[in-house]
Parts: C-alpha cells; sequence; structure tokens
C-alpha cells in the first residue's frame, strides 16, 4: 500500500469526506492536524504549489489535490491504481 498523507483543519465537511472514503477503502493514512499543528501549513502550501485550501493529499509524495481532486479520482476508477 502507498503512503497517502491528507492536511486537515477540524469542522472541515471536505475533510471528513476525503477521510471517510479512504476509510472505506481500508486505505491507511497520516493526517496531519494543522490546526494542532500550525507550523506545517506553510510546508503543506509549498508541497502542494500553493494551495491553501482543506484537505491537501498527497499518495508517495506526489500532491493529487484535494477532496474533488480524490473523489474524480475514485468516481474514475484511477484511485485503486493509484493506491496499489
Amino acid at each position: 500500500m502507498k503512503n497517502v498523507e491528507i492536511y486537515t483543519r477540524p469542522l472541515c465537511g471536505f475533510c471528513s469526506a476525503a477521510k471517510s472514503l479512504l476509510d472505506r477503502k481500508s486505505v491507511a493514512y497520516v493526517e496531519v492536524k494543522v490546526w494542532d499543528n500550525p507550523e506545517r501549513k506553510p510546508e503543506m502550501v509549498q508541497r502542494s504549489g500553493g494551495r491553501s485550501t482543506f484537505p491537501q493529499i498527497f499518495i508517495d509524495g506526489e500532491h493529487i489535490g484535494g477532496c474533488d481532486d480524490l473523489m474524480a479520482l475514485e468516481h474514475s476508477g484511477k484511485l485503486d491504481r493509484m493506491l496499489a
């Protein structure tokens, strides 16, 4: 299984939806809770090419985007291949 990282903040519906999809697929992920670790936000923005919205998701270090991007990968059937 690939290394999955997700940068989140509390009370974020998009964060919850992304984590829920990963949980349903039994994908282990590292959650970076930016609210608890504000020093990690500049890291997230830099790694994501300037995106500051939540969540930001990475698979094996590759930025795949936010929740909408994750859902699009799932609906196209590409997410399972990326995670394999």
